[in-house]
């Protein structure tokens, strides 16, 4: 059926726009890197979607003409920076942190000292 080639030409449309309007660098950014040896890397959250649609309009029984339509939308948000500095990476959002999201960014901190800690212990006996 022609309808069927002519919705799925609409449907490549919109993916093929949906593909030159992200890449990889829309997500992770542009490494920035200072004097200081601390790297900053920008990171955003991407939603997108897209729709196509059509169908033939019987207005004469001889030829059903086809109508259609597709569009594509694209939210970029950005959610923090991941800050890289020595050996150590820390992720600073953008909005204020929720509670959660400080304990998770704790979280290898923590880690980092208990492993001291019991390193020490261990040395000890």
């Amino acid at each position: 059926m022609a309808s069927e080639k002519e919705i799925e030409a609409l449907i490549e449309t919109a993916m093929r726009s949906l593909r030159e309007m992200m890449d990889v660098n829309t997500i992770i950014g542009d490494i920035i890197e200072s004097d200081s040896g601390v790297t900053v890397i920008p990171v955003s959250k991407v939603s997108c979607g897209f729709f196509a649609g059509g169908g033939e309009y019987a207005q004469h029984r001889e030829k059903l003409p086809f109508l259609g339509g597709s569009g594509a939308g694209l939210n970029v948000q950005p959610v923090g920076f991941l800050v890289i500095h020595g050996e150590q990476i820390r992720l600073i959002p953008v909005c204020g942190a929720t509670p959660l999201d400080k304990a998770i960014e704790a979280v290898p901190l923590i880690a980092e000292q208990l492993q001291n800690l019991l390193d020490r212990n261990s040395g000890c006996q």
